[in-house]
C-alpha cells in the first residue's frame, strides 16, 4: 500500500522564532528587558536589527507580512551588512533543507547562516544518558537537525568534553534499517558534543558556558535551546543564571522543562510565576513525553481523517473510556523521589489526564498549537474536580512467587517505613458537557502489577433490539465493540467485533481488527524525546503544556490530593506482580463497567 505522507522528518527553519511569539520583534531588546531569555521588546529609538515573527504570507504587491496568527505586520528589511542574512524573493530569509526533512515543513532555510546551540542542564544525571542524549543522535542520524547545531552537557559533576563523550556513547544506538555507516554517524554526533561543570545557581559559571558557546557559534546567528533535566527546585535559579548570562543575543532562546510542574495548584502556579520572571510563555516548553508517543499522536489522526469514528466519538455511542498504565515494576532504588510525589502526581495528572484531553476534545479550528491546546483547556475546564468517592488507592507489598520472594514497597530503603504513598491508584471522572455528559472516563495507573502497558479502551453501547442476543448470552459485555489503542508496548491499534464462526450453525465469535505496528510498517517508531526535541527547535507547540492548561489540570486533583494526605488516608495493598487492589473494580462496578484489561482475551 502507498504511503500517503511525507518522509517522517520534517524540515528545520532556524531563523525563525515560533508562530504566535509576542517575544520576538523587529527591533532590539530594552533596558528594561533584558533579563528575559532571548526576549526582545519594541523600543523605537533601537535599530532594527532581525526579523520577528514566522512568516506564513507575504504579499509581493504591498510590503505587508502576515503572520502565523493572523497579525498583519509591515515587512521588514535588515540592515544591510548587520547580519549576513541572504535576501531572497520579497523579503523572506530563508535557506534549503536537508534531503531527508526538506518536504513537510514548506519553508527555505539557510543552513550557513545559523547555528543551534543545545545544552542538557543536568547532564550527568539518568535522563539525559539514556533519552536526552540518544535522541539528539538519533535526530542527527536522520538528518533532522541542522547543519550548525552543537550539544553541550551543563552539570556540577566534573568532567572532560573526553569523558562526557564515553559516557554519552554508552547509550547511542543506531536505527535498525541503517546500520550500515553506525560508527561513522556516532563519531561525527560526538565530537560535536562538550561539557562544561557548574552550579545551577552560579551566573558565572553560565556565563562561562554562554562564552564556550560563542566560540562554536562562530559569529552566526545563535539560536539556544537550554533542556532542564534537573530537580525543579533549582528550575528558577538555573532560568535565572541562563537568562542574565547565556542568552541568545540575536537568536532565539527556548527552555524545556521537565516534570513535576509542582506538586499542587499553588506550588505549580509559583514555579510558572518565577519561571516567567525571566521567560514569555511561548519561550517555556513544558514537557509531557507521553504526548510524543507515537500512538498518543496518532490518536487525532484516527478521529479527524476517519468518517467511521467521528460520528461515534460521543455519548450517544461510547459507553465509557479507560486510560490504563501499569508497569511490572516497582521503585527499585528512587522511592525517595517517588515518595514525594506518588502514583497520582506522577502518572495520573499528567500523562493520562493529557491523553483524555486528547481524547474528548471538540474538533479544533486548525492543526495550529494554539487551536488544539485551546480546545484541550476547554475539556480541563468541563471536568468535574475529582472526589474521593470516585478514588481507589493502593500500595504494593512484599509477595513470594515461584521461589523468587519480590520487595514491599517500604522495603525500599529510600523510603520511609510508615509511608502511606500510593503507588497505584483507579478513578472515575467525569465531562460535564454535551458530548460527554454521564460518560465515566476510568484511569488506572500503577507500579508492581502484573504486566507493563499503557493503553486506551474505548467501549461501544450495546446494540439496542439486539437479533443475536440469544447467540450471545447473558454476558453483554463480551458483545460490546471495543476499540484498543495500545501505546506501549508493540503498539498497535484494533477494534473488537463480533461475526459468524464458520460452520452450518449459528455461533459468534468476537475477533479483532488489528493494525500492529511491527506488521505493517518496516521502520522504527522514534521514541517520544525525538519528536518533542525536533518541536522544540522548530518552535511547534503543539504537544507541549500551556500555563493554563496546567492549571487547569491541577485545580482537577490537588483537592483530593489534599484530602488524602491530611485525612491520612490508608491504602488498600495489593501483592507485588498482582492486578493490583479490589477496590478498583468495585469502583468500576460501580459505573456498570468492567475493565477492559483484565478479561481472557483482553
Amino acid at each position: 500500500m502507498a504511503t500517503l505522507y511525507s518522509t517522517h522528518c520534517r524540515s528545520y527553519s532556524p531563523l525563525t522564532p515560533s508562530p504566535s511569539s509576542s517575544s520576538y520583534s523587529s527591533n532590539c531588546s530594552s533596558s528594561s528587558s533584558s533579563s528575559k531569555l532571548g526576549r526582545v521588546a519594541v523600543s523605537s529609538s533601537a535599530p532594527k536589527r532581525f526579523l520577528a515573527a514566522k512568516l506564513s504570507v507575504l504579499s509581493q504587491n504591498q510590503n505587508v507580512a502576515r503572520m502565523q496568527d493572523g497579525a498583519v505586520a509591515t515587512a521588514v528589511t535588515p540592515i544591510e551588512n548587520d547580519y549576513p542574512f541572504k535576501n531572497l524573493k520579497g523579503g523572506l530569509l530563508s535557506v534549503p533543507s536537508t534531503d531527508e526533512c526538506k518536504d513537510a515543513v514548506g519553508f527555505d532555510i539557510n543552513e550557513n547562516e545559523s547555528t543551534v546551540s543545545i545544552t542538557v542542564v543536568g547532564a550527568s544525571g539518568d535522563l539525559a544518558k539514556k533519552k536526552i542524549f540518544p535522541a539528539l543522535f538519533a535526530l542527527y542520524y536522520e538528518g533532522c537537525l541542522p547543519k550548525h547545531f552543537t550539544v553541550f552537557g551543563y552539570a556540577r559533576s566534573k568532567m572532560t568534553d573526553a569523558e562526557l563523550r564515553t559516557m554519552v556513547s554508552k547509550t547511542l544506538t543506531c536505527r535498525i534499517d541503517k546500520r550500515e555507516n553506525c560508527g561513522e554517524k556516532m563519531e561525527q554526533f560526538l565530537e560535536r558534543c562538550f561539557y562544561h561543570s557548574g552550579q545551577y545557581d552560579s551566573q558565572e559559571n553560565f556565563a562561562e558556558l554562554d562564552k564556550k558557546l560563542k566560540e562554536h557559534e562562530g559569529g552566526k546567528v545563535s539560536n539556544r535551546l537550554f533542556y532542564l533535566s534537573i530537580p525543579p527546585n533549582v528550575f528558577i535559579d538555573a532560568v535565572r543564571c541562563a537568562s542574565l548570562s547565556a542568552s541568545a543575543g540575536n537568536g532565539w532562546t527556548r527552555v524545556i522543562v521537565e516534570k513535576p510542574f509542582g506538586r499542587d495548584s499553588e506550588s505549580s502556579a509559583a514555579l510558572t510565576k518565577g519561571l516567567k520572571q525571566y521567560l514569555d510563555e511561548d519561550q517555556i516548553f513544558r514537557i509531557d513525553h507521553y504526548l510524543g508517543k507515537e500512538l498518543v499522536e496518532n490518536l487525532s489522526v484516527l478521529r479527524f481523517s476517519n468518517l467511521i469514528f467521528e460520528p461515534l466519538w460521543s455519548r450517544q455511542y461510547i459507553r465509557n473510556v479507560q486510560f490504563i498504565f501499569s508497569e511490572d515494576f516497582g521503585t527499585e532504588g528512587r522511592g525517595g523521589y517517588f515518595d514525594n510525589y506518588g502514583i497520582i502526581r506522577d502518572i495520573m495528572q499528567n500523562h493520562l489526564l493529557q491523553i483524555l484531553a486528547l481524547f474528548a476534545m471538540e474538533t479544533p479550528v486548525s492543526l495550529d498549537a494554539e487551536d488544539i491546546r485551546n480546545e484541550k483547556v476547554k475539556v480541563l475546564r468541563s471536568m468535574r474536580p475529582l472526589e474521593l468517592e470516585n478514588m481507589v488507592i493502593g500500595q504494593y507489598k512484599s509477595h513470594t512467587k515461584g521461589g523468587v520472594t519480590y520487595p514491599a514497597y517500604t522495603d525500599d530503603k529510600t523510603v520511609p517505613k510508615n509511608s502511606l504513598t500510593p503507588t497505584f491508584a483507579a478513578a472515575a471522572l467525569f465531562i460535564d458537557n454535551a458530548r460527554w455528559d454521564g460518560v465515566p472516563f476510568l484511569m488506572k495507573a500503577g507500579k508492581a502489577l502484573h504486566n507493563k502497558k499503557a493503553e486506551i479502551r474505548v467501549q461501544f453501547r450495546h446494540v439496542p433490539g439486539n437479533l443475536y442476543n440469544r447467540n450471545i448470552g447473558t454476558d453483554l459485555d463480551r458483545a460490546t465493540n471495543e476499540l484498543v489503542i495500545r501505546v506501549q508496548p508493540d503498539e498497535a491499534i484494533y477494534l473488537k467485533i463480533n461475526n459468524k464462526v464458520p460452520g452450518l450453525g449459528m455461533r459468534l465469535d468476537r475477533s479483532n481488527l488489528n493494525l500492529h505496528y511491527a506488521a505493517r510498517y518496516s521502520k522504527e517508531i522514534p521514541d517520544a524525546y525525538e519528536r518533542l526535541l525536533l518541536d522544540a527547535i522548530e518552535g511547534e507547540r503543539r504537544l507541549f503544556i500551556r500555563s493554563d492548561e496546567l492549571d487547569a489540570a491541577w485545580s482537577l486533583f490537588t483537592p483530593a490530593l489534599k484530602e488524602l494526605e491530611q485525612k491520612r488516608i490508608i491504602p488498600e495493598y495489593y501483592p507485588y506482580g498482582s492486578r493490583g487492589p479490589v477496590g478498583a473494580h468495585y469502583l468500576a462496578a460501580r459505573y456498570k463497567v468492567r475493565w477492559g484489561d483484565v478479561s481472557v482475551e483482553q
